[in-house]
């Protein structure tokens, strides 16, 4: 079992997580757990670091439930590293994910995030996983959390053009920096320049390639 944990408190956000997760992995059985104790959105450190105890308080269930891989459901990758120090099994994050695979798909990649608090923490993440090089920008679109994930049609032409506007800076792929724009993929990918990644299918699947991993090990 695959188990996507939300660091934030929106149960609403969680499910279409977890709708994005199972639609990239058909049969495969997918969780979705919400961070009771934590910030409604995520929106910067201060968010993040309130998020890590209910977050590290929810491992002990992870593994009574028999979860084999864990996801940090947030693209700040909101305490991965305390949660795989911790944790009984491998643990990855969507913004983790979403950056391997750019990396993989093109030289190049650009990441459209929300607000400017988000940049600071997203590029230091990037920095420490080696792909500072690689990275053309993280961009905030100015818009918070949950406007984003409620995808009004505005917002998703300003986030359209967001896309082309990074793709013009020399980005080959462009890394959907938010949890809450899973649901949005293929209307942000319509259209644009760039293939345009969403960290939460990327999870899913590189998820579900270390069940095998470790099972084979």
């Amino acid at each position: 079992m695959i188990l996507f944990i939300n660091p934030n408190a929106s149960a609403h956000m969680t499910g279409s997580i977890v709708a994005a997760a199972r639609a990239a992995l058909p049969g495969r059985a997918v969780l979705g757990w919400t961070n009771l104790d934590g910030p409604e959105v995520i929106q910067g450190a201060e968010d993040g670091a309130a998020a890590v105890p209910g977050l590290l308080a929810l491992l002990p269930a992870a593994r009574e439930a028999g979860a084999e891989v864990i996801v940090i459901a947030c693209f700040d990758d909101t305490g991965l590293a305390e949660a795989r120090a911790a944790a009984h099994c491998p643990v990855i994050g969507i913004g983790q994910a979403g950056f391997h695979a750019a990396a993989l798909l093109g030289a190049r990649f650009g990441v459209l995030t929300t607000v400017p608090e988000a940049v600071p923490v997203i590029a230091g993440n990037i920095a420490a996983l080696g792909f500072g090089a690689a990275c053309t920008e993280v961009r905030p679109s100015g818009f918070g959390v949950l406007a984003v994930e409620e995808g009004a049609p505005e917002v998703l032409a300003a986030l359209r053009a967001e896309i082309a506007g990074l793709a013009g800076q020399g980005a080959e792929t462009v890394v959907l920096g938010c949890a809450g724009m899973c649901g949005h993929r293929a209307a942000l990918q319509d259209g644009a320049p760039v293939r345009v990644i969403d960290g939460v299918r990327a999870a899913a699947l590189l998820a579900a390639a270390l069940v095998g991993v470790v099972a084979d090990g």
